[in-house]
């Protein structure tokens, strides 16, 4: 006798159908994209991660037929394709909103209220880690550093950044996009939908009036850092050089920390924590490394 399974959804023994080709139009019009992308590179399969933003831009993640797609044009199994497209994240694994609100959660935005703005968003759209509301505006996502660290706490839409945001000036963020409404980056170009931001990153050009002009930039504390960093200083901040308040989306907050209690940085160092620090190679008292050669 013949015991059947009591989950019928298990398939035991049976291969995977072929993906299904694009439609004609479709697949003619990704070709012509594609071979302009291979033709930058020396071997064809070093175009597969432009590839796969391009397939992605057509239907807001890389589907089996894009991945067959691109394992025909470069010559690859579709086990190679889908290796590499599984391992990197910013390629969706299923379908998602036309807003991708990434949350940066790592340890300076996380401290400065990246986790509380992550759980508010997950609270107030009803959705969680990955997920999808119900309209298909939006997918929320918990995402590591941005390089943006001296504007935390950070939240991207379809990597363009909002800096200094705060609980409520997110919300009213992931609201305006579900409305519709214009929504303006902090820096950086126009906003523009997923799959738009996909195609872009596969090497095409943002063809908006406006958007290649419009651009992003370093944070004041990284560029005093890199003014240091070429032993250039950094001008205007002295003894009686105040450090200007912090501001939010919601307004200006607290004075940060300056090592010293009126806000202004002592005679003889900008700020504590550009003042140097004791390391192995200065402290003789405590030399870091073998004090003897080996075998003594």
């Amino acid at each position: 006798m013949n015991a059947t399974p009591a989950n019928h959804d298990v398939q035991l023994g049976m291969p995977a159908l072929p993906a299904p080709d694009y439609p004609a139009d479709v697949r003619a019009r990704l070709a012509a994209d594609a071979k302009e992308v291979i033709a930058r590179y020396p071997d064809s399969r070093s175009a597969l991660l432009p590839l796969l933003h391009l397939v992605q831009a057509e239907e807001g993640h890389v589907t089996r037929t894009g991945i067959r797609f691109c394992a025909e044009l470069l010559d690859l199994t579709t086990a190679e394709v889908t290796a590499v497209s599984t391992f990197y994240s910013m390629y969706r694994r299923k379908a998602g909103g036309d807003y991708q609100v990434g949350v940066c959660t790592n340890t300076l935005c996380a401290v400065m209220g990246g986790d509380a703005i992550f759980e508010e968003l997950k609270e107030h759209l009803g959705v969680g880690n990955g997920e999808t509301t119900e309209d298909g505006t939006v997918t929320l996502e918990h995402i590591e550093c941005n390089a943006a660290c001296d504007f935390a706490p950070v939240v991207m839409v379809n990597w363009e950044f909002f800096d200094n945001q705060t609980p409520r000036s997110a919300r009213q963020l992931v609201d305006d996009l579900r409305a519709g409404r214009t929504v303006e980056p902090t820096r950086g170009a126009p906003l523009c939908t997923f799959k738009e931001t996909a195609r872009m990153l596969a090497g095409f050009p943002d063809e908006r009036p406006g958007a290649v002009e419009a651009t992003g930039g370093a944070g004041p504390a990284s560029l005093i850092g890199l003014r240091l960093a070429r032993g250039e200083g950094a001008p205007g901040r002295g003894a009686d050089h105040v450090i200007a308040p912090r501001t939010t989306a919601d307004g200006p907050t607290e004075e940060p920390p300056s090592g010293h209690p009126s806000g202004q940085a002592p005679p003889g160092h900008p700020s504590s924590h550009d003042a140097p620090h004791e390391t192995s190679a200065s402290d003789k008292q405590h030399p870091a490394g073998p004090s003897a050669e080996e075998g003594e």
